[in-house]
């Protein structure tokens, strides 16, 4: 190995660029839930989880017909029994 490295073409960010229709972010998940969904790829033969939490997202949007201000009134009205 050279005893300095040159850094002068170097550049910062992301070794691979994200795919043409993705975006890349930091998203915190509960343990149980990521555990949940690598056993799934695992009893499938393999594949990514990060793709198949996409798929499970993706699948809940589009069955979501409610608009959202009527899933926000009912978040809101099981919080607000929740702190009484």
């Amino acid at each position: 190995m050279k005893r300095e490295c040159d850094f002068r073409g170097g550049k910062r960010g992301a070794v691979a660029a994200a795919s043409r229709g993705k975006t890349r972010i930091n998203l915190r998940l509960d343990n149980e839930v990521l555990e949940w969904f690598r056993n799934q790829v695992q009893r499938a033969g393999g594949g990514n989880c990060q793709t198949l939490i996409n798929e499970c997202l993706r699948q809940h949007v589009e069955s979501s017909n409610e608009p959202f201000e009527k899933t926000l009134r009912c978040v809101i009205r099981e919080e607000l029994r929740r702190a009484w």
